[in-house]
């Protein structure tokens, strides 16, 4: 690369090449700085803590099986009931602690009229884990 040229007679064109050296230095600067400074965020103060052995205190809520079949017939737990039957039981159930778990098992051609009165119902009482229990079929 020549900067300039003993040559009075030839044309000067602007040099348009990158001068990379401060980017290089300002590069080297910091590698310094992190080498020196990361060993000292490896030392730690040691302290002797006590040991101590417990379990967890794993309570997993009791859960309700709600089942809809088809026909709109309705199932607590296995037990068949009405609609006017929600309300009281949802309420009573709300109460608990801790809270119990809602787990609809709708059958796959149920209204969906019947699952959302149930769910409203439940809301409405006070219930707020509700979910919906899918069986997984193969291919589907």
């Amino acid at each position: 690369m020549a900067i300039g040229s003993f040559n009075g007679r030839s044309h000067q064109t602007p040099l348009a090449d990158m001068n990379v050296v401060p980017l290089v230095d300002v590069m080297l600067v910091l590698l310094v700085i992190f080498i020196v400074t990361a060993p000292l965020l490896t030392h730690s103060v040691r302290i002797d803590l006590p040991k101590a052995s417990s379990s967890a205190n794993i309570t997993k809520p009791e859960h309700i099986e709600f089942g809809i079949r088809e026909d709109g017939d309705l199932f607590w737990n296995g037990e068949k009931l009405t609609l006017a039957d929600l309300g009281p039981r949802f309420a009573a159930a709300a109460q608990r602690q801790p809270q119990p778990e809602l787990h609809i098992r709708a059958d796959r051609n149920a209204r969906y009229e019947s699952v959302a009165l149930v769910m409203s119902v439940a809301a409405k009482a006070g219930l707020t884990r509700i979910g919906f229990v899918t069986d997984p079929a193969p291919g589907s």
